[in-house]
């Protein structure tokens, strides 16, 4: 209820809180994102002159993030969901001002408060998704979200570097700071509040490793897990390796932005692998794409710095199908997930994106000190393929 009191009384209904709403919010978000995704790794090289000195970076930061937001969800039970995103679009704003300082301590903590930041944000868009959009209807909304996101991962990723290359590493983070103004902006004029259940639930306090225990215990919550961790280990070996890639190929910094900003084109395949799932099943859909993209980044890996455009043109199709992967991966968390329990388990949920962030930075690590950069893909290869196999054989055949 003190909550409830503190809100801020409006004189006019609110907006529509649809698919289209969260698809547009999602949309400014993705774009203050976006802007700097690329910069981060190349300005990581820049200070660190080594491959394998950004991937022990990585791995560090990586850890840091982990351990922080596993205590999300007991923030979540004591801090109204509204104040949270707002202050994770802070955490934005936070991390870029620590990345223009371009100085080693800066991008530490740009790195640390961008990823908590974005952690908050997609713990509580996806519990208010989970409140205004009904479970029939995420084959088509979650898909629609992807879609409305393309043009700003299209734009963000080449603008960011392109900038950062002429004017400095100011310029990027100007711009990624007014985005993230837009981002508050909308937040509050569509005037979201948290489901009554939801609320209930805080008066059941949990410890994040009782989260963990009850996660692990739900077979259906632990193979959504796996699918989603295994499409998000692309992508972070993409961003950051995939962009290595075009550097150490000699093909130069904004090679590697106009790669990442190709790839985001292909999320267009997120809007129609959801049409597609409606026909022939989310099941199909989700195993298909994971061996494109298998045999996609070891064709990458193949090529690697020896031959980098043939390496882009392979990363590209394998960013196609994990696109695909974006649009439906997350359907079987949401078709699962309890009402209830929808904060203490979305938080659990989300660690697949900062272990993916870990695991393989971890593994790679270790990788580079004796084999080349293109061996990367050969370990991201098989474990696609793994991912793959598991949803086809588990995932069940109505989804």
């Amino acid at each position: 209820m003190a909550s409830e009191a503190s809100s801020l009384v409006w004189t006019t209904a609110p907006p529509k809180r649809g698919a289209v709403a969260f698809a547009s919010l999602f949309a400014i978000e993705s774009f203050a994102r976006a802007l700097i995704s690329t910069v981060v790794s190349v300005q990581a090289h820049d200070l660190l002159q080594s491959s394998q000195k950004v991937s022990v970076l990585f791995t560090c930061v990586s850890l840091a993030v982990l351990t922080s937001t596993l205590m999300l969800p007991l923030v979540f039970r004591y801090v109204p969901r509204r104040w949270l995103y707002t202050g994770g679009v802070g955490g934005l704003i936070l991390a870029s001002i620590a990345f223009a300082t371009d100085v080693l301590p800066g991008q530490v903590a740009g790195m640390y408060l961008r990823n908590v930041g974005a952690a908050t944000l997609n713990i509580a868009l996806a519990l208010y998704i989970l409140d205004h959009i009904r479970k029939a209807d995420l084959v088509r909304s979650e898909p629609l979200r992807l879609a409305f996101s393309a043009a700003s991962w299209t734009i963000g990723p080449f603008l960011g570097v392109w900038l950062y290359e002429t004017y400095g590493p100011w310029a990027p983070q100007l711009l990624c700071i007014a985005a993230c103004c837009l981002v508050v902006v909308f937040f509050w004029y569509l005037r979201l509040n948290d489901h009554p259940i939801i609320r209930a639930a805080r008066s059941k306090p949990q410890s994040p490793w009782k989260n963990i225990g009850r996660f692990v215990s739900q077979p259906r919550l632990r193979l959504a897990w796996i699918i989603a961790f295994g499409r998000s280990c692309f992508w972070t070996t993409f961003f950051v390796y995939g962009s290595l890639l075009m550097i150490e190929g000699n093909l130069g910094k904004e090679a590697s932005g106009l790669l990442i900003s190709l790839s985001q084109l292909g999320l267009i395949m997120a809007y129609l692998a959801g049409r597609m799932s409606e026909r022939i099943g989310v099941r199909k859909v989700i195993a298909g794409s994971y061996a494109v993209a298998a045999l996609a980044v070891i064709g990458a890996g193949f090529a690697g710095t020896a031959q980098p455009l043939v390496a882009a043109i392979c990363l590209l199709i394998g960013s196609i199908a994990n696109s695909a992967l974006d649009g439906v991966g997350g359907i079987p968390y949401l078709r699962s997930v309890r009402a209830h329990e929808r904060p203490q388990m979305t938080g659990v949920y989300r660690s697949y994106i900062d272990l993916s962030d870990l695991l393989p930075s971890l593994i790679y690590s270790f990788v580079l000190l004796a084999f080349p950069l293109g061996s990367v893909f050969y370990i991201l290869g098989a474990w696609l393929a793994i991912v793959g196999l598991v949803a086809w054989r588990y995932l069940p055949r109505s989804m």
